[in-house]
């Protein structure tokens, strides 16, 4: 059995933020990991994928990046980043260590994991909100002879040369799925079911997200409306590329459904040149041959799924009341139950500035309440 202060579930970013910021405390705390690694979705996703947030706003506290990477950093840059960011805090995760149960015991949580129990006065859930895959399901699926496959599991386009390959989805991984297959030779196409919001990555070589920061100080619906007009100009009538627009805006966007809009890094383009082409949502599948909505069918030789992710504590993990959950659709700063009884969760909101950022934030928010905490029972006790 292990004993500590606080106990991080989690060694992907947001654990790493919340280890770092109670380390710089001096609070007593243990990593605990599922698999062998940090940052292990970051090592496991496609090869093409870059941040697409800019690197200034894509640090943790106490280390940048190094001078010679670029604006937005490629996945293996980021993935060097967080090995430096854990060696020079000397950060040791006890790793192949999967939390199986994770309950309140009068003045314990005690985590029982797949390495034995933990017991400790804290517990901040660090898996984030995209801890495992949604199942893939279309009608008909059991019918198709070619490849299909969870986003999660694609690497590269280069297995796809050649080929007819629809990808389901229209968010940024799906986006740069379809551009990494065109690029790769294959010839790709968009299945899409919502509206959507896009806009550009950057604007006049300044990234868009610096921009949603100078703007978060008003009200989301009133930010929309300001950029309306320069959003219209950049990105034109995306229905007029077989899409639908949301009808508000990407800040709203984030408010209501904690939903990111696409930032644009140049599927728009491959769209009107005619490289990607847009379908509708799946009616069924038939053998070879996708049956769309609308009516419209087409052949095909591989589905690459990107429908996204579900949390990956809930169920029988984490018994706790379901208001916690339902508390996670707001920033740290308006949670309700915000370090009740010792439990925080670090990353889970959906910032309009960029999730490495907020998890930052969130990190230096949670580790402060912990040390606050700590302060006031010790004054308590003498």
């Amino acid at each position: 059995m292990n004993q500590t202060d606080t106990l991080i579930v989690g060694a992907s970013v947001a654990g790493l933020a919340s280890a770092g910021q109670l380390k710089a405390r001096g609070i007593d705390h243990l990593v605990i990991e599922k698999t062998d690694d940090v940052v292990t979705p970051w090592r496991n996703h496609y090869e093409r994928l870059h941040l697409h947030t800019n690197k200034a706003m894509s640090v943790l506290a106490h280390r940048k990046y190094d001078k010679g990477v670029g604006t937005y950093p490629t996945r293996l840059q980021v993935i060097d980043y967080f090995d430096q960011y854990r060696n020079a805090l000397d950060i040791r995760p006890h790793f192949a260590t999967e939390a199986t149960s994770i309950e309140r015991r009068g003045d314990w949580w005690i985590t029982e994991t797949t390495k034995g129990r933990f017991e400790s006065n804290n517990v901040i859930i660090a898996m984030g909100p995209y801890g495992k895959p949604r199942r893939v399901e279309f009608k008909g699926m059991e019918s198709f002879p070619g490849t299909i496959v969870h986003s999660s599991a694609y690497k590269s386009g280069r297995a796809f040369k050649g080929q007819k390959v629809l990808v389901v989805g229209f968010g940024n991984s799906a986006c740069e799925l379809a551009i990494d297959l065109h690029e790769q030779g294959a010839l790709p196409s968009m299945a899409v079911r919502s509206a959507v919001n896009v806009i550009p990555r950057d604007i006049l070589g300044i990234p868009i997200l610096q921009l949603a920061l100078l703007l978060s100080v008003l009200p989301p619906r009133l930010a929309d409306r300001l950029n309306a007009p320069l959003m219209r100009l950049l990105i034109g009538d995306i229905r007029k590329l077989g899409l639908r627009k949301l009808p508000y805006g990407p800040l709203e966007q984030i408010q209501r459904v904690q939903g990111v809009p696409v930032l644009d890094i140049g599927t728009l383009k491959l769209i009107r040149q005619g490289h990607i082409r847009i379908f509708g949502d799946i009616d069924r599948i038939d053998g070879r041959v996708v049956h769309f909505s609308d009516g419209k069918q087409e052949a095909f030789d591989a589905i690459v799924a990107a429908i996204g992710y579900d949390k990956g504590f809930e169920g029988s993990v984490l018994k706790v009341d379901r208001t916690r959950i339902e508390d996670l659709r707001h920033p740290v700063a308006r949670q309700s139950h915000f370090g009740k009884d010792g439990l925080y969760f670090c990353g889970f909101w959906i910032a309009p500035t960029g999730q490495i950022r907020e998890i930052a934030r969130d990190a230096f928010k949670i580790a402060t309440h912990i040390s606050r905490s700590a302060r006031s029972s010790s004054i308590a006790a003498a």
